[in-house]
């Protein structure tokens, strides 16, 4: 009898691994982590990977609400397009979002604010996500990372081990052998989850397209105002981004490859404004998706050194 169940259960599921292994790998993560910790939590910031993420827990519990809720660190400085579509998604959706703001940290005196041309918002993150995790209690927390991003990213695991100050250990990581997902911890340590670990940028696009998921405008060419620093296109319809009085600003034609802090991420010309076209163009891309991203580039170790700390 154990035979003809094992060769059934097989039978069913070859069809699903064969449409969408991605898929069918990061379902299974989603239920190992509600199979193995006491409190989940889905880190979220409006941005596609994190929309995606989304779509693929409601696959997961299905038809049931998805059992966890949402956290978002808002550093005040999110593209509006973002928090107006993560404020209408978790209406839609009926699930619980908590929010916590990187500014209460910089009143209380937690953070300092960076100054100058470079400044950014986006390392002092970890603090307000750190003790954001420590308030409720969160024992994993599920984020959009994706190994092709950035080399950093492409050393974590997928349930990857943080100490009881958050603080994680490249050299001391577990194997993950045979999709075996071990998710024992000490007292005070926490997990970070990475469902579409293995996932690309084409990969995550794709997916959008195949299940028709609404994303920002954002991601979609649009026109804008802008100006150029460093060979890089900056936003200039708000007073977040610092720009000299020399830096001319110019309508352009732009869309975004990720949203992040404002300050740190730069648009990149196109027409594309639809997802077919987005796909196209992603396949032609010649730099990184976060090559727009200029806090990666502050230090040749720059993602490394914030994830040691905490970050993402």
């Amino acid at each position: 009898m154990a035979t003809i169940e094992v060769q059934e259960i097989t039978r069913i599921n070859q069809p699903i691994l064969k449409q969408n292994p991605l898929e069918s790998e990061a379902i299974f993560i989603f239920r190992e982590v509600v199979a193995q910790f006491e409190k989940p939590v889905l880190l979220f910031s409006g941005g596609k990977d994190s929309i995606t993420l989304v779509r693929l827990a409601q696959k997961a519990f299905h038809p049931a609400k998805i059992p966890f809720p949402l956290l978002h660190i808002d550093t005040g400085h999110n593209f509006p397009e973002t928090i107006a579509f993560r404020d209408a998604l978790v209406k839609e959706l009926g699930v619980q979002l908590i929010v916590r703001h990187v500014q209460d940290a910089i009143n209380d005196g937690k953070v300092i604010e960076e100054q100058g041309k470079y400044a950014s918002r986006n390392s002092l993150q970890t603090t307000v996500l750190l003790e954001a995790l420590e308030e409720f209690k969160f024992d994993a927390a599920i984020g959009g990372a994706r190994r092709d991003e950035e080399k950093a990213r492409a050393k974590e695991r997928i349930f990857s081990v943080r100490d009881d100050f958050g603080q994680w250990d490249e050299r001391n990581q577990r194997p993950e052998l045979f999709s075996y997902l071990n998710g024992r911890i000490d007292l005070g340590q926490n997990v970070r989850v990475f469902p579409i670990s293995n996932w690309t940028e084409l990969d995550v696009w794709n997916y959008i397209a195949r299940e028709k998921i609404e994303i920002p405008s954002i991601y979609f060419a649009h026109h804008r105002k802008t100006f150029l620093r460093d060979g890089m296109i900056w936003s200039a319809q708000d007073d977040v981004v610092f720009r000299a009085p020399d830096e001319a600003v110019e309508v352009r034609s732009v869309r975004f490859r990720t949203v992040g802090d404002m300050s740190c991420t730069a648009a990149v010309l196109s027409k594309a404004d639809t997802i077919e076209k987005v796909v196209e163009e992603i396949k032609d891309a010649t730099i990184s998706e976060r090559g727009a991203r200029i806090d990666d580039k502050r230090s040749e170790a720059a993602m490394e050194k914030r994830k040691q700390q905490g970050y993402f």
